[in-house]
């Protein structure tokens, strides 16, 4: 596959074999915020779109009586029909390491043709063993630090002789479950642009010993086409945004999910502490002033979803309450979100956003190009 770009486009983004004509990752936003409908238009325009595997089967009819196999079959068919829907631009799966059902998660999306499986929530060491043999998806690891980074590309090559194909490197200003610790979130030293370098830096030597590249993808609170071009300066070779995703017309969200967005201001943004033991960060709501009244508590779980649930010691099930949001029930549930929600004031297709952050990146390329010749 081939782009034509001017100087001032953001450079191709490459992980393994995988190409795409602008460094832009999607996010996984799992619990059917981001699907086929999602993923296919980020990869028509130009990006990686990525399905998120978390409770893919939720509205699927026999989800409550057959949780898994309602959500492997809809995994399989989200990925296949992101793949039919994207004019041949690549399809991620994103698979957090902590689900109770993990490596038959991984075979799946690799059997179902995923260009790229981006796995966080806990370190996917032994990821590279689950793949089908003979399969080439691209393996992406997030990590929120260089040593974890290191970790990887050591325990990968000894036991399987391989590298990661890139890494994801999260920051603190994110949405949804975050990995970090709660005292940690504010700190500049955990803060994306001191991660990115630490990353960058933990994985130079792999690379010059395998004489390869190891692309590392910035993610969390990135926000504008500068932000990107300020990254790629700094030596990522892309990004990962989720939150901006949501308010678009092809994110699979209900129409209240969207607009919980709108609505949001800079003080309706909350960390929360999850049930499944991380902080998490979340929009204000009837829900969350009910949990932390403790007037409610989990009926039932409907799925065990995460290895580390406690059900039905936590406070209510967050599987149910993401489902219950997913679909317009923020009286039941509530909406996770980046930091930035609250600059979003409009609902745009995927093709909008993707050339408003491209063009946003070309000024700033523009902007530095000018500053370096008068200088």
């Amino acid at each position: 596959m081939t782009f034509n770009s001017s100087a001032l486009d953001p450079p191709i983004l490459e992980i393994g074999s995988v190409k795409s004509r602008y460094p832009i990752i999607q996010g996984g936003m799992g619990v059917g915020i981001s699907m086929s409908g999602l993923a296919s238009a980020v990869a028509r325009a130009g990006g990686i779109g990525v399905v998120a595997s978390v409770l893919i089967g939720l509205n699927e009819k026999d989800f409550h009586k057959h949780p898994r196999e309602a959500t492997f079959r809809a995994l399989d068919r989200e990925i296949r029909k992101a793949k039919d829907l994207s004019n041949g631009g690549p399809i991620g799966v994103n698979i957090m390491v902590a689900l109770q059902d993990y490596e038959e998660m991984v075979r799946i999306s690799a059997n179902a043709g995923a260009d790229v499986i981006i796995s966080g929530a806990g370190l996917p060491l032994k990821l590279p063993g689950m793949l089908p043999d003979g399969c080439n998806t691209a393996l992406v690891p997030i990590v929120s630090s260089g040593r974890a980074a290191g970790l990887l590309c050591r325990r990968w090559k000894e036991h399987y002789g391989r590298l990661p194909d890139g890494f994801v490197v999260e920051g603190p200003k994110a949405g949804g479950h975050l990995g970090f610790k709660a005292e940690d979130l504010f700190k500049p030293e955990f803060q994306v642009e001191n991660l990115v370098k630490e990353v960058i830096e933990a994985v130079k030597p792999w690379e010059d010993e395998a004489s390869c590249r190891i692309p590392v993808i910035a993610a969390g609170g990135i926000y504008t086409g500068e932000d990107i071009y300020d990254f790629i300066q700094m030596g990522a070779s892309g990004v990962q945004m989720g939150t901006r995703f949501v308010a678009t017309h092809e994110c699979d969200a209900s129409q209240e999910f969207k607009e919980a967005y709108l609505k949001a201001s800079k003080e309706d943004v909350m960390i929360i502490k999850s049930p499944v033991g991380l902080p998490g960060r979340a929009l204000k709501g009837a829900f969350l002033e009910k949990m932390a009244r403790g007037e409610k508590h989990p009926k039932r779980c409907a799925y065990k979803c995460i290895k580390t649930c406690r059900y039905p010691d936590t406070p209510y099930c967050i599987g149910m309450a993401l489902i219950n949001a997913q679909k317009g029930n923020l009286g039941a549930g509530f909406v996770f979100c980046g930091e930035n929600v609250y600059r979003i004031d409009r609902i745009v297709s995927v093709q909008e956003l993707m050339d408003e952050l491209v063009e946003g990146y070309r000024k700033a390329a523009a902007r530095k190009d000018k500053t370096l010749a008068t200088a």
